[in-house]
């Protein structure tokens, strides 16, 4: 057997792995292109046509709304915008419940506390990382008045199930789908499901301008909301005309004509990215798949995962050793990964200290629920124990590359005893 490079024998990988170089010729044509048209942004904050964005925007909109089959696009900077005016499109209010998972970037639950919302934090399905739906059942109140589901690491959440909830009890749903473009669930896209979809195009997603987002939705009211939201509401309710005038303040979250244009040729080339991370994720999978204590990504019946992680799983009662243990000697070996993903968001000072918006801890006022260890069980044990994630979309990785991944896998597996040796570490 060869020996752990942890314990003096040799890494499998030499050197680390260069990083996604995924910008090119394409990129730089479409730059040009907007450089020569002499206009950097085409909004204006008045009501009229550029109230919705220069030449650039609209096309790329438009492409985003028929790649993904919806009738309604609508551009912003960041997804964590898209997640703000989605929210306050649907009415978000003070003192509402909204239904949001512990285990997924912060932004997602810090949309709610902007409007001054309650985030109601649920429990994730242990196999996907997803909300758990009964879990969500049993969380309804009367206060509830929607549920924000991730679709997290590029896999979809139960969204057919969400949706049919959702509408039972009178509630709207929205996909925060940052990390999941051409994901899907029984061949409808994630982020085309609920009443709103938000996308990333932050620079390490699978479709990127650097920053930026894109909400869509197939009801028109919400895009106009979203369109008014997006650039400065206050000024158009009574031209555009918007009939409710909740939460019809702008926040200036426009994108730029250079972005819409790099995004635009990322689009076109979507499919391809999202293949090669893929079949990395794919291979990494099978690598693993029969060893004892180690438990590759499910892909539930009928989905399709985009893998913007790979996320295994490490049991450590089967596997002999520690995640720790199991952690260090790998990235002995030249695999680069992390461990646990992020804390549950509950434990932020923020819902800790229950204060957000002001000193006096508002909307926190407005609620008497309390933020404690202990309030999501599987997603506290998915990030103390056993969560070791790996980033396609950071690494230039090749088939040959990736077996080597798998190379350094299996070699801390079969070796894994020698960690059990303190006097050897």
């Amino acid at each position: 057997m060869t020996e752990l490079a942890i314990l003096g024998g040799t890494p499998v990988l030499a050197s680390p792995l260069p990083p996604e170089r995924s910008v090119g010729a394409p990129e730089l044509d479409a730059v040009r292109r907007v450089i020569e048209s002499g206009s950097l942004s085409g909004f204006y904050g008045s009501w009229g046509p550029q109230f919705l964005g220069g030449t650039f925007v609209r096309e790329f909109e438009a492409a985003w709304a028929a790649r993904f089959g919806v009738p309604h696009a609508v551009s912003v900077n960041s997804a964590t915008s898209g997640l703000y005016a989605a929210l306050g499109a649907l009415g978000a209010s003070p003192g509402d419940e909204i239904i949001v998972p512990p285990y997924t970037m912060s932004a997602t639950v810090m949309a709610p506390l902007v409007y001054g919302a309650i985030p109601v934090f649920v429990d994730i399905d242990q196999d996907t990382f997803c909300l758990d739906v009964e879990a969500v059942r049993a969380a309804i109140t009367p206060r509830t008045t929607g549920i924000l589901a991730v679709n997290l690491f590029g896999h979809p959440a139960p969204l057919g199930e969400l949706r049919t909830l959702a509408r039972e009890h009178g509630l709207w749903l929205v996909e925060d789908n940052a990390q999941g473009p051409l994901a899907s669930e029984n061949g409808t896209y994630a982020g085309t499901v609920g009443d709103i979809g938000v996308f990333s195009l932050n620079y390490h997603k699978h479709i990127h301008c650097g920053e930026g987002g894109v909400c869509v939705t197939r009801d028109p009211e919400l895009a106009l909301r979203l369109q008014a939201i997006r650039n400065h509401a206050e000024n158009i309710v009574a031209e555009a005309p918007i009939a409710d005038p909740t939460n019809m303040v702008g926040f200036n979250y426009r994108l730029t004509e250079l972005s819409a244009a790099v995004a635009l040729a990322q689009l076109a080339r979507a499919e391809e990215a999202v293949m090669r991370r893929q079949r990395v994720a794919e291979r990494l999978s099978e690598g693993v798949r029969g060893l004892e204590g180690l438990i590759p990504p499910l892909v539930r019946e009928g989905c399709r995962h985009v893998y913007y992680l790979w996320a295994l799983r490490v049991d450590e009662e089967a596997l002999g050793v520690s995640r720790e243990a199991f952690s260090r000697a790998l990235a002995a070996e030249g695999f680069p990964h992390f461990v646990g993903y992020v804390r549950p968001l509950y434990m932020l000072p923020t819902f800790q200290r229950r204060i957000a918006i002001g000193r006096d801890g508002w909307p926190f006022t407005l609620t008497k629920r309390q933020y404690h260890s202990g309030l999501c069980p599987v997603a506290e044990r998915m990030h103390e124990r056993e969560l070791v994630g790996f980033e396609p979309c950071a690494h230039q990785v090749d088939d040959a590359t990736a077996d080597l991944l798998v190379e350094a896998l299996r070699k801390v597996h079969a070796a894994r005893e020698s960690l059990l040796e303190p006097a050897r570490l």
